[in-house]
């Protein structure tokens, strides 16, 4: 008795939708630079380099905090609303000279991001985090989680944010928010 030798079925290629096919395509080179500036955007925050947080953003870029809560219900309040480079500046500088709080510093620890061009040369980005807490005393705890929507622009100077909604999955939000998310 012989083994017949089985040739795989040829799995045929699913035709794009109409959106598929009309949408932009995004280099690898493109795709890492991205994934490269909202890591470093991580970095800065967790090493207490936030002066550096405003560069991330293009001049008129717009930084929101809300709720997975709020989104659904479409609700546009949000927790946190900085429009513009000099919103984001002042509230380093508020963090820097007149907030108050327990010394801390933050850890984020992100996802890869899923990342769609748009027909106007932008990108849309989505990316899943936790953000860690360590207080002075050593305590490790959750502080958020949640997701980054994202407006990403291209520019002579690189990618930059045009867009930033950070979406929490808790409606429970810590009062000691003084640093950027």
């Amino acid at each position: 008795m012989s083994a017949a030798v089985l040739s795989p079925t040829p799995t045929p290629t699913p035709t794009p939708t109409p959106a598929q096919a009309a949408a932009p395509s995004l280099s690898p080179a493109a795709r890492e630079a991205i994934a490269d500036l909202l890591e470093r955007y991580g970095h800065a925050l967790d090493d207490d380099r936030v002066e550096e947080w405003s560069g991330f953003f293009e001049p008129d870029g717009v930084y929101q905090v809300t709720t997975r809560e709020n989104l659904r219900a479409g609700r546009p309040i949000g927790i946190v609303l900085c429009e513009g480079r000099g919103m984001l500046d002042d509230r380093v500088k508020a963090l820097r000279i007149a907030n108050i709080f327990e010394s801390h510093t933050h850890r984020h620890v992100m996802g890869r991001p899923l990342i769609e061009p748009r027909a106007d040369g932008c990108c849309e980005a989505r990316t899943s985090f936790v953000i860690y807490r360590t207080m002075y005393t050593g305590e490790t705890e959750v502080f958020a989680t949640g997701r980054y929507d994202d407006v990403l622009k291209p520019g002579p100077q690189g990618w930059r944010i045009a867009q930033r909604r950070v979406v929490l999955d808790s409606r429970m939000v810590d009062t000691l928010m003084v640093y950027p998310l």
